[in-house]
């Protein structure tokens, strides 16, 4: 079963790799140096990257929420 959640990066990213060294679900990479992303399909929101930025640039967001937002714009 899917994650109600899951965890994005903010602009603010120093491209450390704490979140991705933490992350039980391989789902983080970082993008040329510069910044960390999430693969949102492999992420279950277990929050250990939330907690672990040294920069507390991620946060959680809510996949029915962003749903929600899709069938607007249809």
């Amino acid at each position: 079963m899917a994650s109600k959640r899951y965890a994005e990066v903010g602009n603010f990213c120093v491209a450390c790799g704490t979140c991705q060294k933490v992350c039980p679900m391989s789902a983080i990479s970082i993008w040329k140096g510069v910044i960390a992303r999430i693969d949102k399909n492999k992420c279950v929101g277990c929050g250990k990257c939330v907690k672990e930025c040294p920069a507390g640039t991620i946060e959680f967001k809510d996949r029915e929420e962003e749903h929600e937002t899709e069938k607007e714009m249809v």
